[in-house]
Formats: C-alpha cells, sequence, structure tokens
C-alpha cells in the first residue's frame, strides 16, 4: 500500500488520514470531496492534496469510500475504467448488502472488501477528526467471498486496521445489515419515535422543565439529521422492519403486563444487556487508555 485516496474528506475519511499518518504511513494521500471539505482536509493535515476521482483513482492502490451510502453506489458505478488493475477498493458505508452487491457487479478490474468502522462523533466534517477514531473501535470486514481476505492488498489493509488501533471482524453482508438493525438503526429510530412522542403529547412545552435526565439520555440519537439517516434506512428497509416489528411486539407486552409482575423478567433481562454493554465499554475504553499511554 504506497498511496491512498480518501472518497469522502469528511469526519470518518479525514480521521482515517490522520490515523495512517500516527500509524507511520508515508506514502501520499490523496482526496477526493466537494472543494470545501478538500479545503478543510488539507488545514487538518489529513490529506496531501485534493484531486479528481479520475486522478486518485489513477494513481492509488487503496481507495476508501468515505461517503453517504447512496454517494458510495453512485462512486462504485463510475470507478471501474479509472482503476488500476492491482487496486484495493474499500468502505466505509454503514450498511453493506447493496453496496456489496453493486460492487461484484461493477467492480472487475480491481479488488472490493467492504467494511463498516463502527466509530463516529455527533459532530461531522474534517475539522472533527481525530486520528484516534478508530482506535478501540470494531471496523466490519464484509467479503462476498471469505478468499476476498487472502489477496496480499487485504492483509496489507487489515495490517493498517490493527496499527490504527481497531479490531477487524468479519462478517458477511447479510449478517451486518441484520445485526445492525438491531444495534444501531432500531436505537435510533427508537429515540427518534420517543422524542416525537413525547413533543406531540407533553403540552404546553414549558412542561419540560420536569423532564429528568432520563428523557435526556433516551433522546440523545433523536439529535441525529434525517439527511444522515435516509440512505441507512432505504439500504437496509427490510432487516429494519423486522427489528421494529419485534421492538413492538415487546412493547406490547409491556403495555399489557404494567399491572402484573410479569415485567420482572424484561426488566431482568434489559438490565443484564446494559451491564454487559457497559462493562465492554468500560474494557474497551481501559485498553484504549492503556495504548495510548
Amino acid at each position: 500500500m504506497k498511496s491512498v485516496a480518501i472518497i469522502g474528506t469528511g469526519l470518518i475519511g479525514a480521521s482515517f488520514g490522520l490515523g495512517l499518518r500516527k500509524a507511520g504511513f508515508d506514502g501520499p494521500i490523496w482526496g477526493v470531496s466537494s472543494p470545501g471539505a478538500v479545503t478543510d482536509a488539507l488545514a487538518a493535515k489529513a490529506i496531501d492534496r485534493g484531486a479528481s476521482l479520475a486522478e486518485a483513482a489513477a494513481e492509488c492502490d487503496l481507495l476508501f469510500l468515505a461517503q453517504p451510502i447512496g454517494r458510495i453506489l453512485d462512486t462504485i458505478r463510475h470507478l471501474n475504467p479509472l482503476v488500476q488493475p492491482d487496486a484495493l477498493v474499500t468502505d466505509a458505508g454503514s450498511t453493506k448488502c447493496e453496496i456489496a452487491d453493486l460492487a461484484l457487479q461493477e467492480l472487475t478490474r480491481c479488488r472490493f472488501l467492504g467494511g463498516h468502522p463502527m466509530a463516529g462523533k455527533e459532530k461531522r466534517g474534517a475539522a472533527a477528526a481525530d486520528a484516534d477514531l478508530f482506535r478501540g473501535a470494531t471496523w466490519v470486514l464484509t467479503p462476498e467471498d471469505p478468499a476476498d481476505l487472502d489477496s496480499a492488498q487485504a492483509h496489507e489493509f487489515v495490517h493498517w486496521l490493527h496499527k490504527l488501533g481497531a479490531k477487524p471482524v468479519r462478517m458477511d453482508p447479510e449478517e451486518h445489515d441484520k445485526v445492525v438493525s438491531l444495534t444501531s438503526h432500531l436505537a435510533q429510530l427508537a429515540s427518534t419515535a420517543l422524542a416525537a412522542a413525547v413533543a406531540e403529547n407533553l403540552q404546553p412545552a414549558e412542561r419540560l422543565a420536569v423532564a429528568g435526565p432520563g428523557l435526556v439520555d433516551m433522546t440523545r440519537l433523536a439529535l441525529s439529521s434525517y439527511d444522515l439517516w435516509r440512505d441507512r434506512l432505504a439500504t437496509n428497509s427490510e432487516p429494519i422492519d423486522r427489528a421494529l416489528g419485534a421492538y413492538i411486539q415487546k412493547l406490547e407486552h409491556v403495555r399489557e403486563n404494567l399491572r402484573t409482575r410479569q415485567l420482572q423478567l424484561e426488566f431482568e433481562r434489559g438490565a443484564e444487556l446494559a451491564g454487559r454493554l457497559r462493562r465492554m465499554a468500560s474494557a474497551d475504553a481501559c485498553v484504549s487508555k492503556g495504548k495510548l499511554g
């Protein structure tokens, strides 16, 4: 891996560039994005120069697509005649099936390895980029064929993921999309629906002064922009529909048992998962702190 093109120099793309530099990568890093985003990435020292997609694809042997899902799909449709034959194309899209299927059809001159770094911030853009954003974070790799991970290019990419401090995990695209429908997309929609329901039913709005920290915690994700989520929901609608069905069924069970002890089991089951998540987060934080120290 001698040169890298980051297609989409926002938070994820710029953090990848900064992380590579901190990890010791000394090859050129090109950035392909809007003029403003390229300017911000240059100012953050996440890239060395801006370029067009054609220029970057012709020169670089790793192409990292860090755009919104719709833009990733559009880039894949145009990329095949531009890339070097031995290049590796990877991405950071948060849903995988549509991206993987399209790449299988379109990218015949190079290798493709789907990916999804489970990291981010509430702030967007290169100004918020962080060289340690991926340290301790799971980086899901979604090969269509397990053999896709056996190439020299894939081994080199995984090597750099480890140097970034990320934890690569392999899943097939279908399993990935099912899992994130429960662990990410359902959480977002539950938070959004909760905030919308409170807004519609709590009148006058001044009564929010009675809200406790629980409502603040539960509605944090409701701050997310629909523009950020539109492509994720559209490209993973069937798994999300099933996840919502399971959640609605659970809420109906809760409603039916408000006056019975049936809810004790749900409280215990929920508390066990919440505790496990927090223990995992605490262990990851300790590992990351040790590596940084």
